[in-house]
């Protein structure tokens, strides 16, 4: 028995592992094409729930497209109204797996086929092309999947020989309407605890098939899972932000409401399911006898479909229902979720990512990217205290930018490290070739924008060091510098604009270069100015070298910046 039990969770977890690594495989292979996909919504709410129900029908996974969903809400790429309508037609797509384990994890016994697939597989997976290997991955995960569900099936005990224990399951089915509540309940915390509806669903039809409970309490499971799934998008959301959350609230709301309405209507909806069966040549499973192996062929069958019809026709039905109020779930959620109080304007912290959160890997450098921008516009806030240092001549007042710059540095070297964090967790899981390219440009920018916070602390030293010695610059100096400053803002500009631009239109960068010229051309004529000044006047050498010192440092801001735009262009040009 000891050994049966050990067989029958590792089984399970051959079947966990086979959807992960389906599901992986699958997102790695169209990952791009889906983010795009996902991210180009529109206003049209039906076209939103056909894109969660086409990505969640295609990664076989509800759970990666919602919380996917909460990344993009998360990370500004999704609206809270556009993200309750990818939820919703991804409810209705992750009933397409309970179609496919019915079809033919029972009916037809594809597990016979999974060994000389996974010898397909591992031929393709060690191939050098990257969208070979990935299509290998998906290969062996699906037949892992069928052949865990081909071990569970076999490995359940056999509760016919055991008359003490089928009876004991049976007590649990006499109690009318709170039988149903009570297999709701377990189908619901047997979710939470595989973190899977898609094996709940299986080990709900392998109990049907198996003549463990009647249709009434597998139907009961399945509400039960619609609940339980909704958890593993609330934990995504935990640490985000308050859309990121708001979006988590509203796929509880959804399920939720559509779980209230299938028990108040309970009966009747099943009577609903089982006429529809019917209508396809099979016994009602409402009323149909199937006890395990004394039930006959089409009432096995019945149940099976009818438990995968009834999964589909609730998520049809409430979204349906509640497409219309998708306004009224936004502002249920938005009063659920209170957004927080105002912080401390300088008080930044990462906005779009989350370390140590949960992500779908192949999906979560949107989320980067978003957070990458945020950085470097905070990087040009905090190079706005250079320019009021360098103009500042009240001393308490100096004191106030010189203490802005440091803190902005701090900020800095805190994102830099948070980003890397993140992208480091990322790294260590299975990624594609694209995407592996991308986390290295992700890199290379987050250390470049952390040097340009370095250099406004070291101007702010400089400048420090000459208040510090009562010397000042003159007014031409001072407005020369200003004029530096002006390109190195200009700079700025046009690195978010690359940065937040779409990379795949990114052809050149002949403005970013256009800048940094500026620069090299400005930082040139005041250094040579300012040489032929200090031949002539000798007296101020040391303000000349703190003056030329600012002006080195403002020109290689303009180096950290073109190396920004050419990471980005050299990962362009690697996807071509």
């Amino acid at each position: 028995m000891v050994l049966q039990i050990l067989t029958l969770l590792g089984a399970l977890g051959m079947f966990l592992y086979g959807m992960n690594m389906m599901s992986s495989g699958l997102q790695k292979v169209a990952g791009e094409r889906l983010r795009s996909f996902l991210a180009a919504m529109t206003s049209n709410p039906f076209k939103r729930v056909l894109t969660g129900l086409s990505i969640t029908a295609i990664i076989q996974s509800s759970s990666a497209t919602t919380v996917m969903v909460v990344s993009f809400v998360n990370a500004g790429l999704l609206t809270l109204t556009q993200a309750v309508g990818v939820i919703m037609g991804a409810n209705i797509g992750t009933t397409v797996t309970a179609w496919i384990i019915s079809l033919l994890g029972f009916t037809a016994d594809i597990s016979v086929l999974s060994i000389p697939l996974v010898a397909v597989g591992f031929i393709c997976s060690i191939s050098k092309n990257s969208k070979r290997k990935n299509i290998g991955e998906f290969i062996i995960g699906f037949s892992l999947l069928f052949l865990g569900l081909s071990f569970m099936k076999e490995s359940v005990p056999d509760l016919q020989s055991s008359p003490e224990a089928l009876s004991f399951i049976a007590r649990w089915t006499d109690f009318g309407f709170g039988s149903v509540l009570i297999f709701l309940v377990f189908g619901t915390l047997l979710t939470l605890v595989l973190q899977s509806s898609s094996a709940t669903v299986a080990l709900t039809l392998i109990m049907l098939n198996m003549g463990w409970i009647p249709f009434e309490m597998g139907a009961a499971m399945v509400l039960g899972e619609n609940i339980g799934t909704t958890i593993t998008a609330n934990i995504a959301a935990a640490v985000a932000n308050t859309a990121a959350k708001r979006a988590a609230r509203a796929h509880t709301l959804f399920n939720v409401f559509g779980v209230v309405w299938a028990l108040i209507f309970f009966h009747p909806f099943l009577a609903f399911i089982g006429k529809i069966i019917t209508l396809l040549g099979y016994p009602d499973p409402t009323t149909a006898v199937y006890t395990g192996d004394a039930a006959t062929g089409d009432a096995e069958t019945a149940a099976l479909y009818g438990i995968s019809m009834m999964h589909t026709m609730f998520n049809l039905i409430n979204t349906c229902i509640l497409i219309w109020f998708t306004p009224l779930i936004v502002k249920v959620v938005t009063w659920m979720v209170k957004s927080p109080e105002n912080q401390e304007e300088d008080s930044f912290k990462l906005k779009f990512i989350n370390v140590g959160g949960m992500r779908t890997a192949e999906f979560a450098t949107e989320q980067a990217m978003k957070e990458i921008v945020h950085f470097s516009q905070i990087s040009r806030k905090g190079f706005g205290y250079v320019r009021l240092a360098i103009n500042e001549q009240n001393p308490d007042k100096f004191e106030e930018y010189r203490a802005k710059l440091v803190k902005y540095e701090e900020i800095a070297d805190r994102i830099e490290y948070e980003i890397a964090g993140f992208l480091n967790s990322l790294s260590r899981q299975e990624l594609s070739e694209d995407t592996i390219s991308e986390v290295r440009m992700m890199y290379k920018i987050i250390g470049e924008l952390e040097s340009l916070g370095d250099s406004g602390e070291a101007i702010s030293r400089i400048l420090s060091q000459k208040n510090a010695h009562g010397k000042t610059f003159s007014p031409e100096s001072i407005t020369k510098l200003n004029r530096m400053v002006d390109l190195v803002d200009k700079a700025y500009e046009v690195m978010i604009g690359n940065l937040s631009g779409d990379i795949m239109k990114m052809d050149n960068i002949s403005t970013a270069y256009d800048a940094e010229d500026s620069i090299n051309n400005m930082r040139n004529n005041l250094r040579d100015e300012e040489i032929m000044l200090i031949e002539q006047q000798g007296d101020n050498y040391q303000t000349s070298v703190w003056y030329m010192d600012i002006i080195s440092h403002l020109e290689q801001m303009g180096d950290f910046m073109i190396n920004v735009s050419e990471s980005l262009l050299k990962f362009r040009n690697s996807l071509k």
